[in-house]
Order: C-alpha cells, then structure tokens, then sequence
C-alpha cells in the first residue's frame, strides 16, 4: 500500500508539475490575448482619432472653399469700383466746363475759350486715368492695316499713302493691357488713283 501511496504520490507530482507548466502557457496566451485586446483598442482609438481629425480637415476644406467662393463674387461684383471712382472726378470735371459755358460773361468768345480749356483738361484727366488702368490709345495712321487693331470702313486713292495703309482714322483705338480693347475705325489707303 506504501508503494501504490509512493506510486501515486509520484504520479501527482508529476501531474502537479506538468499542470503548472500547462498553467504557464495558458497564461502566457491569456496575456497575450490581453496585449492583443489592449493593442486592437489603442489602435480603434487612434482610428477614431484620424477619422475626427479628418473629419475636422474636410470641414474647415469646405468653409474655406465656401469662404474664397463668397470672395470671389464679390471682387467680380465690384471689380470696376475704383475705375468708376476715378471717373467721376473726369464727370466733376466736365461739370465744371459746362458752369463755364453757361456763366454770364459779355465776350461769348471768352466764354468758350474758357469752355474749351476745361474740355481739354477734362480730357487730360480721363486720358490719365485710364492710362493709370492699362488703357492705351492705338497708334494707327500710315501703318500697315493690321485686322487685328483696325477696322477699315472705307478704301481711299492716295498719292502719299502706300496701297494698304491707314490713310486716317474715324475713331481712335484703345488697347487694355495686352489685349484690344476697341479697334481703330481707319480709311485705308488704295495706293496712287489710276487713270481712265
């Protein structure tokens, strides 16, 4: 009975020593399953963490978007302000020379002399401004007709104009910045008058 007592003595030695170690691994993979949840949670939170982050990125995007589109229609409604601005000191000014006209004066041609100076320092002032925008007259008498910068009313003889050169012009024409803004109305030159 000593022997069966030793034999099972042995054998629960042997059992408590193989359960630990069974034990170990069992906890060993616990722990592991636990790094494992821990570390799924800290990359759900670090997940969620981009997505409000990226969420926040998309919405300032769209209010700066919405911001630059409100801003953008209002420099295209009022574009043209300080033109229009600068224009009415010309408008003051032909006011002026229209009082001038209209003023009680006994010599008539005083009178106009004194309208006309303020014309034609009115149009100084609009020649300026417009200057100071981009605008630029067109230079057109005895060059060559160019389409892109003249329109030809007419064709006239000429014996001092070569054939296809701006005899004179009607109206001037004007060029903004790199771009034609009003081409010149020209009569054109049909070379020498042949004779019948």
């Amino acid at each position: 009975m000593v022997d069966e007592v030793k034999e099972q003595g042995l054998a629960g030695e042997q059992q408590s020593k193989e359960v630990p170690e069974d034990l170990g691994i069992v906890e060993t993979l616990a722990e592991a399953g636990e790094q494992q949840g821990t570390e799924v949670e800290i990359l759900q939170r670090e997940m969620g963490e981009t997505r409000d982050q990226l969420m926040r990125v998309a919405a300032e995007f769209d209010n700066f978007k919405k911001r630059m589109e409100r801003e953008k229609s209002k420099l295209l409604k009022y574009a043209g302000e300080n033109i229009l601005r600068d224009l009415l000191v010309t408008l003051d000014n032909l006011d002026r020379a229209v009082e001038q006209g209209n003023a009680a004066v006994v010599d008539d041609t005083k009178k106009l002399e004194s309208m006309l100076q303020g014309v034609e320092l009115t149009r100084k002032g609009l020649v300026a401004t417009l200057e100071r925008y981009g605008v630029e007259p067109l230079t057109a008498v005895g060059l060559t007709f160019n389409p892109d910068e003249h329109d030809a009313l007419t064709m006239e003889a000429s014996e001092e104009v070569p054939a296809n050169h701006v005899l004179r012009e009607f109206a001037k024409g004007y060029r903004f910045r790199d771009r034609v803004l009003r081409h010149a109305q020209v009569v054109v030159s049909s070379g020498p008058a042949k004779v019948s």
